[in-house]
Protein backbone atom coordinates (compact mmCIF):
# COMPACT_ATOMS: atom_id res chain seq x y z
CA UNK A 1 0.00 0.00 0.00
CA UNK A 2 1.48 3.34 -1.10
CA UNK A 3 0.73 6.86 0.10
CA UNK A 4 1.94 9.98 -1.70
CA UNK A 5 3.23 13.08 0.03
CA UNK A 6 0.78 15.87 0.63
CA UNK A 7 2.03 19.04 -1.11
CA UNK A 8 1.27 22.44 0.38
CA UNK A 9 0.03 25.02 -2.14
CA UNK A 10 2.57 27.61 -0.98
CA UNK A 11 5.39 25.17 -1.67
CA UNK A 12 4.18 24.58 -5.23
CA UNK A 13 4.28 28.36 -5.77
CA UNK A 14 7.80 28.64 -4.30
CA UNK A 15 9.13 25.77 -6.44
CA UNK A 16 7.53 27.21 -9.58
CA UNK A 17 8.92 30.67 -8.82
CA UNK A 18 12.39 29.23 -8.17
CA UNK A 19 12.40 27.63 -11.63
CA UNK A 20 11.78 30.92 -13.44
CA UNK A 21 15.21 32.63 -13.01
CA UNK A 22 17.26 29.69 -14.38
CA UNK A 23 14.85 29.37 -17.31
CA UNK A 24 15.11 33.10 -18.06
CA UNK A 25 18.93 32.90 -17.77
CA UNK A 26 19.18 30.02 -20.24
CA UNK A 27 16.90 31.76 -22.74
CA UNK A 28 18.71 35.09 -22.32
CA UNK A 29 22.11 33.49 -22.83
CA UNK A 30 20.91 31.54 -25.86
CA UNK A 31 19.34 34.64 -27.43
CA UNK A 32 22.02 37.24 -26.65
CA UNK A 33 25.17 35.14 -26.71
CA UNK A 34 24.95 31.85 -28.53
CA UNK A 35 22.98 28.66 -28.55
CA UNK A 36 26.14 26.83 -27.46
CA UNK A 37 26.42 28.93 -24.30
CA UNK A 38 22.74 28.38 -23.66
CA UNK A 39 23.28 24.63 -23.89
CA UNK A 40 26.28 24.89 -21.57
CA UNK A 41 24.18 26.40 -18.78
CA UNK A 42 21.21 24.12 -19.39
CA UNK A 43 22.40 21.64 -16.71
CA UNK A 44 21.65 24.45 -14.24
CA UNK A 45 18.11 24.54 -15.61
CA UNK A 46 17.82 20.78 -15.43
CA UNK A 47 18.93 20.81 -11.80
CA UNK A 48 16.76 23.79 -10.82
CA UNK A 49 13.64 22.39 -12.47
CA UNK A 50 14.24 18.66 -12.77
CA UNK A 51 15.23 17.84 -9.20
CA UNK A 52 12.22 19.48 -7.53
CA UNK A 53 9.85 17.87 -10.06
CA UNK A 54 11.52 14.48 -9.51
CA UNK A 55 11.21 14.85 -5.73
CA UNK A 56 7.58 15.99 -5.91
CA UNK A 57 6.54 13.13 -8.17
CA UNK A 58 8.40 10.36 -6.36
CA UNK A 59 7.97 11.12 -2.66
CA UNK A 60 5.99 8.14 -1.43
CA UNK A 61 5.51 6.06 1.70
CA UNK A 62 5.01 2.37 0.96
CA UNK A 63 4.13 -0.44 3.36
CA UNK A 64 5.96 -3.55 2.21
CA UNK A 65 5.57 -6.61 4.46
CA UNK A 66 7.23 -5.50 7.71
CA UNK A 67 8.93 -2.35 6.34
CA UNK A 68 7.81 1.21 5.74
CA UNK A 69 9.74 2.28 2.64
CA UNK A 70 10.08 6.05 2.26
CA UNK A 71 11.24 7.27 -1.16
CA UNK A 72 11.99 10.76 -2.40
CA UNK A 73 13.88 11.11 -5.68
CA UNK A 74 17.30 9.49 -5.26
CA UNK A 75 16.83 9.05 -1.51
CA UNK A 76 15.20 6.21 0.40
CA UNK A 77 14.73 5.07 3.98
CA UNK A 78 13.73 1.62 5.24
CA UNK A 79 11.87 1.82 8.54
CA UNK A 80 11.24 -1.56 10.19
CA UNK A 81 7.68 -1.41 11.50
CA UNK A 82 8.66 -3.36 14.64
CA UNK A 83 11.18 -0.58 15.49
CA UNK A 84 8.61 2.25 15.41
CA UNK A 85 8.30 3.60 18.96
CA UNK A 86 6.12 6.64 18.45
CA UNK A 87 4.29 8.62 15.77
CA UNK A 88 3.36 12.21 16.56
CA UNK A 89 1.94 15.07 14.50
CA UNK A 90 4.32 17.97 13.91
CA UNK A 91 4.71 21.13 11.86
CA UNK A 92 8.51 21.10 12.11
CA UNK A 93 9.95 22.71 8.94
CA UNK A 94 13.28 20.87 9.00
CA UNK A 95 14.30 19.05 5.84
CA UNK A 96 12.57 15.73 5.36
CA UNK A 97 10.85 13.66 2.68
CA UNK A 98 7.66 15.66 3.12
CA UNK A 99 6.18 18.45 1.00
CA UNK A 100 3.74 19.71 3.59
CA UNK A 101 4.10 21.10 7.09
CA UNK A 102 1.22 18.83 8.09
CA UNK A 103 3.62 16.07 9.09
CA UNK A 104 4.04 12.93 11.13
CA UNK A 105 7.25 12.39 13.07
CA UNK A 106 8.10 8.70 13.15
CA UNK A 107 10.54 7.68 15.86
CA UNK A 108 12.18 4.31 15.30
CA UNK A 109 15.28 2.82 16.87
CA UNK A 110 17.43 5.82 17.71
CA UNK A 111 16.27 7.78 14.65
CA UNK A 112 13.37 9.92 13.54
CA UNK A 113 11.88 10.76 10.17
CA UNK A 114 9.16 13.23 9.23
CA UNK A 115 6.67 12.43 6.48
CA UNK A 116 3.47 14.02 5.16
CA UNK A 117 1.08 11.42 3.72
CA UNK A 118 -1.76 12.93 1.72
CA UNK A 119 -4.19 10.58 3.47
CA UNK A 120 -2.88 10.92 7.02
CA UNK A 121 -5.77 9.03 8.64
CA UNK A 122 -5.52 6.17 6.15
CA UNK A 123 -1.76 6.00 6.67
CA UNK A 124 -2.11 5.91 10.46
CA UNK A 125 -4.81 3.25 10.24
CA UNK A 126 -2.61 1.06 8.03
CA UNK A 127 0.38 1.61 10.32
CA UNK A 128 -1.69 0.65 13.40
CA UNK A 129 -2.93 -2.46 11.63
CA UNK A 130 0.57 -3.56 10.69
CA UNK A 131 2.03 -2.77 14.13
CA UNK A 132 -0.78 -4.76 15.74
CA UNK A 133 -0.19 -7.71 13.40
CA UNK A 134 3.50 -7.75 14.32
CA UNK A 135 2.68 -7.64 18.05
CA UNK A 136 0.57 -10.79 17.75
Amino acid sequence: MTFHSKVDRWLRVVLFAAAIPPLVAVVAIAVTDSLLHGLMVSPMLLLAVGLPVWLLRTTTYTFDADILLVRSGPFSWRVPIRDIRRVTPTRNPLSSPAFSLDRLRIEYGNRALMISPDDKEGFLEELRRRMQAQAE
